[in-house]
């Protein structure tokens, strides 16, 4: 099962994205979706959550207050909208589908994963 991750780019400190994450209906529907990176030299973190219905997220600390993160069942896609952008958050995000109906921070804990996009912010 292949996650599509879109939405990365160059962008300068203070900026915006929106990542998306489109996924196969009939086997992530009923899975929490969750949002991880990467950036050089470092291990692959948590960033965001939320449940298979969409009503619980949950946010990395180094996050909170900058980033959301949204489902829309009927198109299957999982958001997370970036803002506020700092040149610590340049990674490679990557989405990713849990084993379960809600969205652990343990990456062990997820099934399948997406490409990753790149994000980039400049100072």
């Amino acid at each position: 099962v292949q996650l599509q991750a879109s939405g990365g780019g160059l962008v300068q400190a203070g900026g915006s994205l929106r990542l998306s994450c489109t996924a196969p209906r009939r086997t992530t529907s009923n899975n929490g979706m969750g949002w991880f990176r990467q950036a050089p030299g470092k291990e692959r973190e948590f960033v965001a959550g939320v449940d298979w219905r969409g009503t619980s997220t949950t946010l990395a600390d180094s996050v909170k207050g900058r980033f959301t993160i949204s489902r829309d069942r009927a198109k299957n896609t999982v958001y997370l909208q970036v803002s506020s952008l700092k040149p610590e958050d340049t990674a490679v995000y990557y989405c990713a589908a849990s084993r379960t109906s809600y969205a652990p921070i343990d990456s062990s804990q997820y099934r399948y994963w997406g490409q990753g996009t790149q994000v980039t912010v400049s100072s």
